[in-house]
């Protein structure tokens, strides 16, 4: 089948219709700028038939035999092995990801779908002790309902399915709004996936919309228990404004300014590999991508002729081409921005190492130094190609260097003694953080989320259970109670 024809469609209570909205959502490649396709975007009015419809199923999907549930992740699972071709293709097509990204995202949608898998048999309940005498308290692990899904665009098969696969799996039903730039891979590629596993229809929904079409209205709807929202700080804030005044708890996977630190006795090509990696990945349009490489002073000459070396190496074209490292970025405007920023960081007095050039939306890397210290550019997302170097003299100038922003996601500390990037590792004000690796990890059994500005919540594992379940306290007495009038 042909994704971008057959799939331009809104997937609601397990039927496949255009969306009744005046205008469209058009989908572009962002290498080529061609035409993929056109969708009818949904209005207030369907995603409140979505909701509805996710309520309806939920009752009897949380009746199921979890053993039996498992078996449709099961079969998606083996839905997108055999299918892995075509959807590299379009996740290539669709977001400008090289094949060595689209390689990455189907690796870890396995592993989520996996998890998921796993993850429908292991919501459990527990007794618990009372003062009463005869009483026997029962605490349930009950499905939450209905979930509200919002996922972004740079990593949009995973990041939907992080959150789509364990609240189904867990007994829910969810309503998906996939990304206006990746409306096919965040959003209706997963329902046709789902539909042809065998899930019943209503259960998953997809409404491929826009803010200026319907407001708040995927948040103020009363169905939804849970939004799990991935994007910018920015509009987090605002989801959960909005969803903490309707009482809706709120799973939100935020923006990042991450920071790999090279101590002293660090390996430093090892860790050039490591920063190259952890700053360049998917155009750096990844929120755990390491915006600031952080070197000590002591090698910061051999490290930084280094690392410009091989970030030099780094091939910018086509990413249909399975040499390319660094394809586009997801659209001009993004690039645009991306140029912007960095010509007023020149501007202020910081030196480019390596200077990207600009043709469309592919925007090939940077390398800027010498920044004054107190720079905008330090302290924010850099959704982009462009690594900052920032020389530290000594553990606590690095720790207090890498805590200065607003984010924390996640981060790497570098050197020759584990215990001493653990001490580190500890003073640094991020929900992750990585001894002699990257920046860029994410392990179904590992819970995954961020501080500050970077989110609220946690996802994977264990922290699934907890976003997607509610507890339920049934007591029980055995014998009479004594009241006391």
């Amino acid at each position: 089948m042909s994704y971008f024809s057959d799939l331009a469609l809104q997937y609601i209570d397990g039927n496949w219709r255009p969306g009744s909205g005046s205008w469209d959502i058009v989908d572009f490649n962002p290498y080529n700028g061609d035409k993929l396709a056109s969708i009818a975007v949904a209005t207030v009015e369907e995603v409140d038939q979505a909701y509805r419809a996710a309520e309806r199923a939920q009752k009897e999907w949380a009746k199921v035999n979890p053993y039996a549930r498992r078996q449709v992740f099961e079969r998606a699972l083996g839905l997108i092995q055999e299918r892995s071709e075509e959807i590299t293709e379009a996740i290539i097509a669709e977001l400008g990801g090289t094949r060595l990204k689209a390689g990455f995202e189907l690796h870890l949608v396995g592993e989520f779908l996996r998890e998921a898998i796993q993850l429908a048999v292991r919501s459990e309940g527990k007794i618990v002790a009372s003062p009463v005498d005869g009483k026997e308290n029962r605490l349930y692990r009950v499905p939450v309902g209905v979930v509200g899904v919002i996922s972004p665009f740079n990593f949009p098969l995973l990041l939907s399915l992080k959150s789509v696969a364990p609240a189904l799996a867990l007994g829910n039903a969810v309503v998906l709004k996939p990304h206006q730039n990746t409306p096919i891979v965040g959003g209706t590629l997963i329902a046709k996936i789902f539909e042809d596993a065998g899930l019943p229809g209503g259960l998953l929904n997809v409404v491929v919309t826009d803010i200026a079409e319907i407001g708040d209205a995927l948040l103020e709807h009363p169905v939804p228990k849970v939004i799990s929202f991935t994007g910018s700080d920015k509009v987090g804030r605002h989801v959960a404004t909005v969803a903490a005044s309707h009482f809706k708890r709120t799973i939100l996977e935020l923006g990042g300014n991450s920071a790999v630190i090279v101590l002293d006795d660090a390996d430093i090509d090892y860790a050039v590999d490591a920063a190259v990696f952890s700053r360049y990945v998917h155009q750096g349009q990844v929120c755990m991508a390491a915006n600031r490489v952080l070197v000590d002073r002591s090698i910061e000459a051999e490290f930084t002729e280094k690392f410009v070396a091989k970030v030099a190496t780094l091939k910018t074209g086509d990413p249909l081409d399975p040499t390319t490292h660094i394809g586009p970025l997801i659209n001009q405007t993004q690039a645009d921005n991306i140029n912007a920023l960095v010509d007023r960081t020149i501007a202020d007095g910081a030196t480019a190492l390596l200077r990207g050039t600009t043709e469309g939306s592919l925007v090939s890397p940077a390398v800027i130094s010498g920044i004054p210290e107190g720079a905008p550019i330090l302290s924010q997302e850099i959704f982009g190609p462009v690594a900052l170097i920032v020389p530290f003299d000594g553990e606590e100038e690095a720790i207090r260097i890498a805590n200065e922003t607003p984010y924390g996601l996640s981060g790497a500390v570098h050197t020759g003694d584990i215990e001493r990037g653990v001490r580190v590792a500890h003073q640094i004000d991020t929900g992750m953080i990585h001894i002699n690796d990257g920046t860029v990890h994410d392990e179904p059994l590992v819970e995954f989320g961020g501080e500050k500005a970077s989110g609220v919540g946690r996802l994977n594992g264990d922290a699934s259970v907890d976003a997607f379940t509610t507890t339920k306290w049934i007591s029980i007495q055995h014998g009479r109670s004594q009241f006391p009038f």
